[in-house]
C-alpha cells in the first residue's frame, strides 16, 4: 500500500484539524523528580487546544482517565471536546510515536501511516507500546494503515502542504535509525508515504537535542512558502554557528515551485541549564491549532519578541505563550507531545 499512488497525502498543520492526539505523560524518568509540575501547563495546553478542535488522548487504563480528568478540569478545558483512548504508552512523545494521518481530498478518506519507531536510536527502552500506537488507532476507526518498515519520527519532518517537506541530515541520515539507507532511498520513503514531492534538507538540530537534531526545534513552515526559523544572537554560545550555517542553507533552497523561501528569523531563549545539562528550549517547538499557536515560553527576555515575531506570522490565529520551564526538562515541549488529525 503506497498512500501517495493512492492519492493520499500529509496536510500541513496549518490546515484545518478535526483532533489533536496526546499520550498521557506518565513516565517518571522523562521528568526525574519533577514529573507533577507539569501537568498545569499541560493542561492549560489541552484547554486551548480544546476550544478550537477534539483532544484525544491515550491513556493505560482508567485511573490515569481521571487523573487526567482532575488536571484538565481544573484548567477549564472544554470536556466536551476530550477524548480518552485505553491505548498503553511508553512515553509522552505523541508526534513522534503518533498516527501519521493522511487524507485523500478526492475521495473523502484518511489513512495512517505506521512507521518504525526505536525512541530515537534506541536511546530510551522500552518502546514497544508507543511502536504499535498508529495502529491501534487505525484500528478502532477501521481505516487503512500503511507500514513503511522504517524508522520515522513526526519531529523530523515539516510539511508547506503544497508538496514540499523540509528535515534535517542529522536526524534522518543518522545511522541509529535506517542504516541499510542512503539518502536517496530515504528520499523515496518520504516521497511515497508522505505523498510529497519534494525534499529539502538542513544540517545540524540544536544543542541538547537528544532526537539528533529534529527539525521542529529548528525550522518551521508557517504557510506554503514561509518559515520561521531560530537563530542565536549570542555568538559565545554553542547554538551560533550551527544556526547561522542553517540559515545559509535555508536562503540556498527552493519550494518545489522553484520559488525561494520566505525567512523570518525567530529569537532564542538564554540558555536553561538544569542538572548540568544544557536543555533544548526553543520557540520553533509551537503547535498550530485550529484557534491557537501555542508556543513554549521560558521566562526569558525574548518570550515577549519571540511571541510577536509569530504573530506576525499567523493573521488568522491567536499566538499564545504557555510556560515550559518544567516541560523543557523532558527534552520537549508542546509540539513533540502533540500530533495533529487533519480534517479532510
Amino acid at each position: 500500500m503506497i498512500p501517495k499512488q493512492l492519492g493520499y497525502h500529509f496536510p500541513a498543520e496549518f490546515a484545518k484539524h478535526d483532533a489533536t492526539w496526546l499520550s498521557w505523560p506518565h513516565k517518571e524518568a522523562s521528568w526525574p523528580g519533577k514529573i507533577e509540575t507539569i501537568y498545569p501547563r499541560y493542561a492549560e495546553f489541552i484547554k486551548l487546544v480544546a476550544e478550537g478542535e477534539k483532544v484525544k488522548i491515550n491513556v493505560l487504563n482508567e485511573a490515569m482517565k481521571q487523573k487526567a480528568l482532575r488536571h484538565i478540569t481544573e484548567a477549564g478545558a472544554d470536556l466536551n471536546n476530550i477524548e480518552f483512548f485505553f491505548h498503553p504508552t511508553n512515553d509522552a512523545w505523541c508526534r513522534d510515536h503518533g498516527p501519521a494521518f493522511l487524507i485523500n481530498p478526492a475521495e473523502k478518506k484518511k489513512m495512517i501511516v505506521d512507521w518504525g519507531y526505536n525512541a530515537w536510536g534506541g536511546k530510551y527502552p522500552p518502546f514497544d507500546l508507543d511502536d504499535v500506537i498508529p495502529t491501534l488507532i487505525a484500528e478502532h476507526y477501521n481505516i487503512p494503515v500503511a507500514h513503511p518498515g522504517i524508522v520515522m519520527e513526526g519531529g523530523s519532518v515539516e510539511f508547506n502542504g503544497k508538496g514540499t517537506l523540509l528535515t534535517t541530515r542529522a536526524c534522518l541520515l543518522n545511522e541509529n535509525r535506517n542504516p541499510h539507507l542512503n539518502q536517496q532511498q530515504i528520499e523515496e520513503y518520504l516521497i511515497n508515504y508522505y505523498g510529497v514531492n519534494h525534499i529539502l534538507w538542513l544540517g545540524d538540530g540544536i544543542i541538547g537535542d537528544d532526537t539528533d537534531g529534529h527539525i521542529d526545534d529548528l525550522t518551521r513552515f508557517v504557510n506554503e512558502d514561509t518559515v520561521v526559523t531560530i537563530v542565536e544572537e549570542n555568538k559565545q554560545d554553542a547554538n551560533y554557528e550551527i544556526l547561522q550555517e542553517n540559515l545559509r542553507d535555508l536562503k540556498g533552497l527552493r519550494l518545489e515551485t522553484g520559488k525561494q523561501l520566505n525567512i523570518v528569523e525567530l529569537p532564542m531563549p538564554s540558555p536553561i541549564i538544569y542538572d548540568d545539562m544544557r536543555l533544548p528550549a526553543s520557540y520553533a517547538n509551537f503547535y498550530i491549532a485550529n484557534k491557537y499557536v501555542v508556543v513554549p515560553t521560558f521566562r526569558d527576555k525574548n518570550d515577549d519578541h519571540a511571541l510577536d515575531v509569530l504573530q506576525n506570522c499567523f493573521t488568522d490565529r491567536k499566538v499564545v505563550g504557555v510556560d515550559s520551564v518544567d516541560i523543557i526538562w523532558g527534552l520537549g515541549s508542546f509540539h513533540c507531545l502533540s500530533q495533529q488529525e487533519p480534517s479532510i
